[in-house]
């Protein structure tokens, strides 16, 4: 590796380090901003969402004009606005105001979060690539070392609004580091333009959904502000299909889904990271809301998934170099999704040795297999010229996974928690300020209401009641997203294919090493003396 690949691939872990910090402790901040902004589980729900629309929306975009106008110059770009609205975020008045500022937060995730692969992807080559995706994965893991445990030690000593602050000194870092070190990168052949109607539809079809599957444990299904936006959102994203497959110029190459390892990569990404992204999403929000964790104790609580990531992913990406990506990739979902599942065990006091840990280091084992193969094999199944969009892609169907399972295991969730609540407190009547209590905490599942209001006996009903449900109600989530990880792990043993492999003949005298020739005016490109054999891996 030489000197500028090192330099570059620390400006890209840097570049990607960013949002994963971003992502990580907002996770973690969520309570502190519901209490901060009186937000409920919806509002809860929206300052991840936000972000995540608009990022899916436009990633296509990013990873596309990266190839058109240069993958170093949209990734700074992106980075200099992810500052600037990282700033909107801390300021932000009221959850309304920060949820618009995520939107915004999005938009510049979408030019920098392709970038960083895609550049990853244009400077190495072969098996070189394997272990710099893997390198670049073990170190952004560290994000969420930081992130979580970082980030809950931020809220309690200062606010949650330090959360978006500290993004700034990192940003300006990068920044200077890729236009010292970082060269420029595009596809020659790219299209000049940007597919409008694209992105529109794309916009709807997923904004639709998300709004009307957030919404309904609220409104119910009945209010035309939930059915409405659901059906024309699906509509919205059938022409966002058909569109594509008909546009001479299309934001989406549908093309490369006919690329087998590139389409079952995908698919397996949307199985395995709905699971990843909709566990640790209710997970951080049950230790803190009803196990009773701080800010800092919920942030340690998921810090060995990092720790596992950081020294495993790099031999990971060895290992499917050399033997192909299939097995790390069947094996790392299913073994993922089993620690998930062992947090089942979880109840509301949550013991961290006895009933967290465990799953949780299942869980990132499975997760240290699964990570690097997975991209390595996404980035490896295109040309290099369309390895903007491909990263592109997988980073859209990854969000996209995690938008969807967000909300719609957060409707799921909200509908076990009324209804379970509702059956622990069937057997006696309670009076109006109980109801009142109870009513609102519908709005806040994976929450113990405050009932300091309640005669102590009422008190001591509604809070066990709620416990009780917020458990089981978690424990169904938790047990739908083990079962995507899973799911993932099975597409992966029934689609992918190991790339076959080619036994390098001999060369001749003088003749040219591996993929030097067309590199150098010196290279002696003769023939080698025998024939390269191909056999299956």
């Amino acid at each position: 590796m030489t000197r500028q690949q090192r330099l570059t691939l620390v400006a890209t872990i840097l570049g990607s380090t960013v949002v994963f910090l971003d992502s990580t402790v907002v996770n973690v901040a969520l309570p502190a901003i519901a209490d901060g902004l009186d937000a409920g589980l919806a509002g809860q729900q929206w300052v991840v969402e936000a972000y995540m629309l608009t990022l899916v929306a436009l990633l296509l975009v990013g990873g596309s004009l990266g190839d058109q106008f240069g993958r170093r110059r949209m990734f700074v770009a992106g980075l200099v606005a992810f500052g600037v609205t990282s700033a909107l975020c801390a300021v932000a008045p009221t959850v309304e105001v920060l949820i618009g500022a995520r939107a915004l937060q999005g938009v510049a995730g979408a030019l920098l979060v392709p970038g960083s692969l895609a550049i990853v992807a244009a400077s190495f080559e072969g098996a070189a690539r394997g272990k710099a995706v893997g390198t670049w994965t073990a170190w952004t893991g560290i994000a969420t070392v930081f992130g979580p445990a970082g980030g809950g030690a931020l809220i309690e000593v200062t606010s949650w609004r330090a959360i978006f602050w500290v993004n700034l000194p990192l940003i300006a870092a990068t920044v200077a580091l890729t236009l010292h070190s970082v060269r420029e990168s595009r596809d020659p052949d790219a299209f000049r333009g940007i597919d409008w109607t694209g992105i529109g539809l794309s916009a709807a079809g997923l904004g639709g959904p998300v709004f009307a599957l957030i919404e309904q444990p609220t409104r119910g299904w009945g209010d035309p502000l939930v059915w409405v936006p659901f059906v024309a959102g699906i509509v919205c994203f059938v022409l966002f299909v058909w569109h594509e497959a008909r546009a001479r110029h299309p934001m989406l190459d549908l093309g490369l889904f006919r690329i087998r390892n590139f389409a079952v990569a995908n698919l397996t990404t949307l199985t395995a990271y709905a699971g990843l992204i909709g566990g640790l999403f209710f997970v951080g929000l049950f230790l803190q809301q009803v196990s009773g964790y701080s800010p800092l104790e919920a942030g340690l609580a998921t810090t060995p998934i990092s720790l596992i990531l950081f020294f495993l992913s790099p031999r990971w990406g060895r290992l499917a170099s050399g033997t192909g990506p299939r097995l790390p990739m069947t094996v790392g979902p299913i073994v993922g999704g089993i620690g998930l599942l062992m947090l089942l065990m979880v109840g509301s006091d949550a013991d961290y040795l006895s009933e967290v840990l465990p799953g949780i280091l299942v869980f990132g084992l499975g997760l240290s297999a699964t990570v690097a193969p997975l991209t390595a094999t996404v980035l490896d199944s295109v040309e290099e010229r369309h390895v903007g969009i491909a990263s592109g892609v997988n980073n859209g169907v990854s969000r996209v996974a995690g938008l969807l399972a967000i909300a719609v295991l957060g409707a799921v969730i909200s509908a076990y928690f009324g209804s379970t609540l509702d059956s622990n407190l069937s057997d006696r009547p309670l009076g109006p300020v109980a109801e009142r209590t109870i009513s609102d905490a519908k709005a806040q599942p994976l929450a113990v209401p405050a009932t300091g209001q309640l005669p102590p006996a009422q008190a001591a009903r509604v809070s066990t009641a709620s416990a009780e449900a917020s458990t089981s109600a978690f424990h169904l989530g938790i047990g739908i997203a083990g079962l995507l990880m899973i799911a993932g792990g099975i597409v992966s043993w029934v689609g992918i294919e190991n790339p076959r492999r080619i036994i390098q003949a001999i060369p001749s005298r003088g003749s040219a090493q591996a993929g030097e020739c067309g590199h150098g005016a010196d290279a002696d490109c003769a023939e080698p003396e025998r024939a390269p054999v191909v056999e299956p891996a």
